[in-house]
């Protein structure tokens, strides 16, 4: 008999010839453990959440991207910020310096934020904010301008990362230590519990681990177990989970892996709602994964950049198949630059055809039962706690950050995956094979190199005309709570409504906290 070579998911999952092994489970969508969806009619009932991803340069530039999208069909914004907005730094900073409005828009204080949602009313659209070390203070300047906005805060609903545990496994945009930082989120949690009931306090990412060179498994197993290490965070601050739970949210990735994606956001929900019941939540609403995707950035070429769109469909298809709230589908030009307007239109096009042309969305779950998928979600579901396992042993996902091991196994994963492109064993279209000669013909989007003057005289000219005695109290009273173990955001509330700047309150923070 002639050798046949194996085959193997990312992940390192075998993949059999045939399957053809029936499946024992009897379960049902809308009901524990959610392996089929968190709703009983999933997308008959509603349809996905359609956001495109945006934000540049200045509050005013990005201001019309938002128009612009809103007018082509998006029902909910997702807000990118730039590295000084992440990181705590105004726009004159000189650790700024080069990345105003690069990669996201600069937003320095409410005016910024008034700028930004001009023209939008906040009590219409939900919003997802992808920030993390300053959640707190984005989140402060949303609630202070729906305030003006006379909008009912009970009412207001969206989205903040908030995750700072997969920054120090990941990504990087972090401040303060990490004992610091849980604690600063978890006054978040009890603040809006309070304050904004149907704001998600927290958007736990497994899409930055998946970027940084994570498998489906370790994406699923490490964000799990982040999520897991800020529920009982938030327990031993006193809170409810059956309170809390229901404002936690998830982002993850999608890659190219048609089928071991969708298993993997099958196998995560079921999981999640093992972890909150064992955590002893006893509301089912509490133990739902719900979650966002984005399609894999790390996936796009900047060869042949027109083959992106392919990819991003079939990203997008392992997302509504594997039953997404919420989808974020990524420009085919965005390994080259910012997608232009142009490349966000498709990007959104691309969910819309697949939403009403595809007939994918017409039943619930539509490939349960298949023995393939089935059994890949039982292995990955199975995988994945094999890690969650070696974390807790640890101590959990602080400690196992903190001992280098999420770290020291993402680097592992993303070594193997390049060294297999280079051997041609894993073939990238238009990279290591089909090669075509090729001249970039597409128009690229760039960021003005004045924003950042621009910015900065916003900044002065905000810093002369505020009441800057209120501003000196209310830093002064934000230094009161961070020390006195108090909830913080009143405290940051009063102080963005006072125009106190973003630089200013996180370098408040960092008198009593110290950076990491």
């Amino acid at each position: 008999m002639p050798f046949e070579k194996k085959i193997y998911t990312d992940s390192g999952i075998e993949i059999k010839e045939l399957y053809n092994q029936p499946t024992k489970r009897d379960e049902l969508s809308g009901e524990f453990p959610f392996t089929r969806g968190v709703q009983t009619d999933m997308y008959r009932g509603k349809l996905w959440t359609m956001r495109q991803y945006a934000g540049f340069s200045t509050a005013e530039a990005s201001n019309q991207r938002y128009h612009y999208l809103l007018s082509q069909g998006v029902n909910g914004l997702s807000v990118a910020f730039d590295l000084p907005t992440q990181i705590g730094y105004d726009s004159d900073h000189e650790l700024a310096d080069g990345e105003v409005g690069k990669v996201g828009v600069a937003i320095d204080s409410l005016e910024d934020m008034e700028i930004l949602f001009k023209g939008i009313k906040l009590d219409e659209v939900t919003s997802s904010m992808t920030i993390n070390a300053t959640g707190f203070i984005l989140l402060a300047f949303y609630i202070a301008l729906a305030k003006k906005q006379g909008a009912d805060l009970k009412k207001i609903s969206g989205t903040i990362q908030n995750d700072i545990l997969k920054e120090y496994a990941a990504r990087g945009t972090y401040i303060y230590p990490p004992k610091a930082s849980m604690r600063i989120i978890t006054d978040i949690f009890e603040w809006c519990a309070k304050e904004v009931p149907k704001w998600n306090t927290i958007s736990i990412s497994g899409y930055h681990i998946r970027e940084a060179g994570s498998t489906a498994v370790q994406e699923i197993a490490f964000t799990l177990s982040n999520g897991k290490s800020y529920v009982q965070a938030a327990l031993q601050k006193g809170l409810d989970i059956n309170v809390f739970g229901k404002r936690l949210s998830f982002f993850f990735n999608a890659h190219n892996n048609l089928f071991e994606e969708i298993a993997k956001f099958r196998a995560a929900r079921r999981m999640w709602a093992k972890i909150m019941k064992d955590l002893g939540a006893t509301d089912t609403k509490a133990m739902m994964l719900r979650f966002h995707t984005q399609t894999g950035g790390s996936t796009l070429t900047a060869q042949q950049p027109y083959n992106n769109i392919s990819r991003v469909t079939i990203q997008t298809l392992a997302a509504v198949l594997g039953g997404t709230q919420s989808l974020h589908t990524n420009g085919y030009d965005e390994a080259l630059s910012l997608p232009t307007e142009e490349a966000a239109s498709i990007a959104l096009r691309t969910q819309q055809i697949i939403a009403f042309e595809s007939g994918v969305t017409d039943t619930v779950d539509p490939l349960a039962g298949s023995f393939f998928i089935e059994s890949l979600t039982d292995e990955i579901e199975t995988a994945a706690w094999n890690l969650i396992e070696k974390i807790d042993a640890m101590g959990g996902s602080v400690s196992s950050i903190e001992q280098g091991f999420v770290q020291n196994e993402i680097a592992k994963s993303a070594y193997e995956y390049q060294r297999q492109i280079e051997q041609g064993n894993k073939i990238i279209v238009g990279v290591n094979k089909f090669h075509t000669e090729e001249k970039n013909i597409i128009p690229v989007f760039k960021v003005d190199e004045l924003v950042q003057s621009l910015q900065i005289e916003k900044l002065n000219a905000l810093k002369l005309k505020r009441d800057n005695v209120k501003v000196i109290s209310s830093l002064k009273l934000i230094h009161e709570k961070a020390l006195s173990g108090e909830n913080i955001m009143p405290s940051v509330l009063e102080a963005v409504e006072n125009y106190c700047t973003l630089g200013e309150i996180s370098d408040e923070l960092r008198k009593i906290f110290g950076e990491f």
